[in-house]
């Protein structure tokens, strides 16, 4: 069963801060690429690649935000790894709430947030 879609975490302050320092320490890793650079998503600080959103952190919920393709965010969400991302109460489908503040998960899932924006501008 998925959790709270408002990525609730149990992290005090100090751990949400420690899971925006994680955004930035690991989004800043993305920046040697001239075409991904740091902008806004409905207010929220994000990452973008040649103009495309891939990854945002929700400063509210304290959670990194991905966008991935459909299949993979249904997985993350059956298994327990993610939330569906919703905004205003409107289901974005390609995008995906993490709660849990785990490096691991979150290297993975910005590289494949990456690789997903990548195949976009491909098409």
């Amino acid at each position: 069963m998925a959790r709270d879609a408002k990525c609730t975490s149990p992290m005090e302050q100090s751990g949400e801060d420690a899971a925006r320092d994680l955004y930035d320490e690991l989004t800043d890793d993305l920046l040697y690429d001239p075409a991904i650079g740091r902008a806004t998503m409905m207010g929220y600080p994000c990452v973008r690649l040649a103009g495309r959103f891939l990854a945002s952190y929700d400063d509210k919920a304290g959670c990194l935000v991905v966008k991935l393709p459909r299949e993979r965010v249904t997985e993350l969400v059956d298994n327990g790894d993610g939330d569906p991302f919703t905004p205003a109460g409107k289901v974005f489908r390609e995008w995906v709430s993490i709660p849990e503040v785990d490096r691991g998960l979150w290297q993975t899932l910005l590289a494949e947030a990456v690789d997903f924006a990548r195949k976009g501008l491909a098409e």
